[in-house]
């Protein structure tokens, strides 16, 4: 039977791209810039997903992101994200086929424009996306359904024929706030034990659907 589904909303880092790396980096930057000590991979990891954290002023001591810490972590992304991103495995060939079966696809991240366009580039598959949302496209990140909001609408697709696909609680949230569909996966930055841990599983999961 054919899915009744017609757009697939990708979350970025820890789902199509392994950026931990880069993440855990970029905010130990800014965090040398105030002077304030390294913290662990783990802990970043951790808590860079948690929607019950302020996320400014758990790393940078401060009520929100200023300019100044926005302008040192793209300074740090732009000069060293060719040598530390990667693809997921099977990630690629996985968005050409769920082109070639004719779904659309999307990205929903709480990254900048700027550095998304540049990640996507560097890996090429920018040209996959029918739509792209932002951090600083839309006015509250997720999980605030805001950037899903704008991937229905660049699209014409009603939430109930779309699918959401994230590796973390905000990701959830955003996308039961549309009721639409939500696929949990496990290979990178979460560690939900009922997710779906493979690309093959995802595929299968989403044609369900």
């Amino acid at each position: 039977m054919k899915s009744s589904k017609k757009l697939v909303i990708f979350d970025m880092d820890g789902t199509l791209v392994d950026s931990s790396l880069t993440i855990v980096n970029a905010i130990n930057y800014v965090r040398s810039k105030l002077s304030l000590a390294p913290l662990s991979r783990e802990v970043i990891l951790t808590k860079v997903n948690d929607p019950k954290l302020n996320p400014a002023l758990f790393f940078y001591e401060t009520d929100e992101f200023t300019p100044q810490q926005e302008e040192w972590f793209s300074k740090y992304y732009t000069n060293n994200h060719e040598k530390e991103l990667q693809l997921y495995d099977g990630i690629e060939e996985l968005l050409k086929e769920l082109k070639e079966r004719g779904y659309l696809l999307a990205i929903a991240t709480n990254s900048y424009r700027s550095s998304t366009l540049e990640s996507l580039n560097h890996l090429n598959i920018l040209d996959y996306f029918s739509s792209i949302a932002c951090y600083d496209d839309v006015g509250r990140g997720k999980p605030a359904p805001d950037m899903l909001e704008k991937n229905l609408k660049d699209t014409n697709v009603k939430s109930e024929e779309a699918i959401f696909v994230g590796d973390s609680e905000r990701d959830m949230i955003a996308a039961k706030r549309l009721n639409m569909d939500y696929i949990m996966i496990n290979w990178g930055f979460s560690d939900y034990e009922d997710a779906i841990h493979s690309i093959d599983k995802l595929k299968e999961k989403i044609l369900e659907l």
